[in-house]
């Protein structure tokens, strides 16, 4: 009797060791995620995409509500109504403008943060296009970097410390700096100077992209997602590709849900990681072409 006693107890213990073990294994798989830009048409199907998966996302948005109901319609669309944003406890919300926050305020968001998903843009109004703040996707890139390599310096004799992945929303009309693009022609080259004197947004992501390559440069790991011409949809596959194709305009289209997608992928799989750290691809919806699918291998 004793016997059986001492083998049902051993027997209790290795099952609570399992579990145990278990819960470890998943809880080092859930990654943490800062989310800034979280009510845009791209950052929103970012936020969702990482609850669906089971990882902690950290927003900052300017409207709270906004954001709950922009995931509840993503989730309502894909028939999915049991869940409700503003009761996932696995996401929490920081209500303010980026820029508006303190530097001691972004590095409390930055900490344990295994990645930064900036989808940052201006409002398409009068006052969004021309108003200030004219350098918000530059100035917050900054921000956020200081942050991240400031949060790295301080862990840098820590065992278990780890680098903080950064990814920033761009677009395939943003030259990458190191010149490695293939020139335009000259009517797009003139296209291009006209928006960059005419429309402030431009030369914002311009700036911001130069900022990585040129003043961040390995200091944080970084990757600028180039999407062409965005369209609404449903994610499905997506090729990426080291720099632009075809025309300025008109060379193929990129669902917002697919560019959160590759983000997402960027987070979650190292190897895609790799292959375009401290790069910046350019992101088509797949169409047959050839390129880089969704889980990173050729086509």
């Amino acid at each position: 009797k004793v016997c059986t006693f001492q083998k049902v107890k051993l027997s209790q213990k290795l099952q609570e060791h399992n579990k145990t073990q278990s819960f470890l294994n998943e809880t080092q798989k859930m990654k943490k995620v800062l989310v800034v830009g979280a009510t845009g048409q791209t950052g929103k199907h970012v936020v969702s995409q990482l609850l669906q998966k089971g990882h902690i996302v950290s927003a900052i948005a300017r409207s709270k509500q906004r954001l709950f109901d922009s995931i509840n319609e993503i989730y309502s669309s894909s028939g999915d109504t049991l869940h409700d944003a503003a009761k996932d406890e696995k996401l929490s919300v920081t209500e303010a403008a980026i820029l508006d926050l303190t530097n001691e305020q972004i590095s409390e968001q930055i900490c344990n943060a295994d990645a930064v998903v900036c989808c940052l843009g201006h409002n398409l109004t009068l006052k969004g296009v021309y108003g200030k703040p004219r350098r918000l996707v530059t100035d917050a890139t900054k921000r956020l970097c200081h942050a991240i390599i400031t949060h790295q310096e301080q862990q840098k004799n820590c065992d278990n410390k780890k680098m903080t992945k950064f990814i920033l929303m761009g677009s395939d009309g943003v030259a990458n700096p190191d010149g490695t693009d293939d020139k335009r022609s000259v009517l797009e080259r003139t296209i291009l100077c006209l928006i960059r004197a005419l429309l402030p947004p431009h030369p914002d992501n311009e700036g911001a992209a130069r900022h990585l390559s040129n003043d961040v440069a390995d200091e944080v790991q970084w990757v600028v997602v180039r999407p062409t011409d965005l369209i609404n949809g449903a994610a499905t596959k997506y090729n990426l590709f080291p720099k632009p194709r075809g025309s300025l305009f008109g060379s193929g289209c990129a669902t917002r849900s697919n560019v959160a997608k590759c983000m997402v992928d960027l987070i979650l799989e190292d190897g895609l990681w790799e292959e375009w750290k401290y790069k910046m691809p350019v992101l088509h919806d797949a169409e047959g072409t050839a390129g880089t699918t969704a889980n990173g291998a050729k086509e």
